[in-house]
């Protein structure tokens, strides 16, 4: 297992399909994981720290968590299987119990729990991006967060 960090979430084009980004703590591979709508909002609000009026269902199992005591020791994202993943919620007791890894996600953002993937996985589904391109990466998507539609109308000939 390889601990991951949660970049964020970006959105594909042109399917406008959301898509959690985690990268290797100790590497240099990525691993994108397709998720629904609601699941995407749920983790960009976790790593935004945008509390709702009222608790969403990931706020609400965290809430179900510390209430019960039964604390969450990890998430795993175990496997994939004709592009599915599959997680796994480990709890201190050691009871472990079957999740989506959107949900897992989120939940473990909420509570401070690491996030760990099986090399397998990995192996199958990450995608390496070396170091010197890694700067050249983050450039890119600085200039997609500032760039507008306007930046690309051709000037007006005089």
């Amino acid at each position: 297992m390889r601990e991951v960090d949660v970049i964020g979430v970006r959105v594909e084009m042109p399917s406008n399909q959301p898509i959690v980004l985690l990268r290797e703590v100790a590497g240099d591979r990525y691993l994108p994981i397709w998720i629904g709508a609601v699941e995407a909002t749920a983790i960009a609000f976790a790593q935004q720290g945008v509390v709702p009026p009222r608790p969403l269902t990931h706020d609400l199992m965290k809430d179900v968590l510390e209430a019960t005591g039964a604390p969450l020791a990890e998430v795993r994202i175990t496997e994939v299987r004709d592009n599915v993943f599959y997680a796994v919620l480990v709890f201190d007791s050691g009871a472990e119990v079957s999740a989506r890894p959107s949900d897992s996600i989120a939940l473990a953002l909420r509570t401070g729990t690491r996030i760990v993937v099986d090399e397998e996985v990995l192996a199958e589904a990450g995608l390496a991006v070396p170091a010197e391109q890694e700067d050249e990466v983050e450039r890119f998507r600085e200039f997609l967060d500032q760039v507008t539609p306007e930046d690309f109308e051709a000037p007006e000939e005089q």
